[in-house]
């Protein structure tokens, strides 16, 4: 099942979320929920309070090449245990925050810790286009959005737009 995507300004993106203490069936199924959600967008990444569920779940795919099989990958719990003091700048968006892109520079590198859907501790270290997202998806479990990285004028005028869209599909 797919689920809506809310989108920003909505104070459920800005709130912290909870941590999973209990693998449910439920958790399982959202998460499966979000990647068939992500994959509709179409996007790379997920986090569970862009459908409104306030959990630190995440899911992310950075596959892109057509001839390279999906990577899904599915994260309860997820944390950054250690980040490289080399950066990298991507130009980011956001599903939350559609049709908006930006420059945003990160650890170019990152180890991530988390569970896996079967309830199993996981780590890999992560470059280039997984690091970026991991670390975007993350930023939403803590109520943060990449625009929160950007000069207040930029973040004004995306958040501006963003109110003009909100209104205009309500209209339709």
């Amino acid at each position: 099942m797919k689920r809506p995507i809310i989108l920003h300004p909505d104070p459920r993106l800005k709130k912290t979320s909870d941590p999973v203490t209990d693998l449910s069936d439920d958790l399982r199924d959202l998460a499966d929920e979000m990647l068939s959600t992500m994959y509709d967008a179409p996007g790379i990444g997920l986090a569970a309070p862009q459908v409104g569920v306030l959990t630190r779940l995440i899911v992310l795919d950075c596959v892109k090449a057509d001839d390279e099989p999906p990577r899904p990958l599915i994260m309860f719990n997820p944390e950054i245990v250690a980040a490289s003091d080399t950066l990298n700048t991507y130009e980011e968006g956001c599903l939350s925050i559609p049709d908006q892109f930006a420059d945003v520079t990160r650890p170019a590198e990152v180890d991530v810790r988390w569970i896996d859907r079967d309830g199993n501790e996981q780590r890999e270290g992560m470059d280039g286009l997984w690091a970026t997202c991991v670390q975007h998806e993350i930023d939403h479990l803590d109520g943060k959005l990449f625009i929160d990285y950007l000069k207040p004028l930029k973040r004004q005028l995306i958040t501006r737009k963003m109110q003009k869209l909100k209104r205009e599909r309500a209209r339709a």
